[in-house]
């Protein structure tokens, strides 16, 4: 398996939780009650959507060219905390 980094945007919501969209995937927006539930959501619909591309032989977008994992990259991960 190999992995690709993606930006995520996520924003607040007025009534709460948030809303994350990326400008690496198009079609993903994802909603949940937390940081960590938006990441796992937009994890989760980037591999749907890349199984979507790959199944009907569209070019994946640039952004989700293998990471090359022979040199260090640095991330910012959220974390749930009770």
């Amino acid at each position: 398996m190999s992995e690709a980094a993606i930006r995520l945007h996520v924003e607040p919501l007025e009534e709460g939780g948030f809303v994350g969209t990326s400008p690496d995937v198009p079609g993903l927006v994802v909603e949940a009650r937390s940081l960590v539930e938006v990441v796992d959501l937009a994890q989760h619909l980037t591999r749907t959507i890349v199984e979507t591309y790959l199944d009907h032989g569209d070019p994946l977008p640039p952004s989700l060219i293998a990471l090359d994992i022979e040199k260090p990259i640095d991330l910012t991960i959220p974390v749930g905390i009770r």
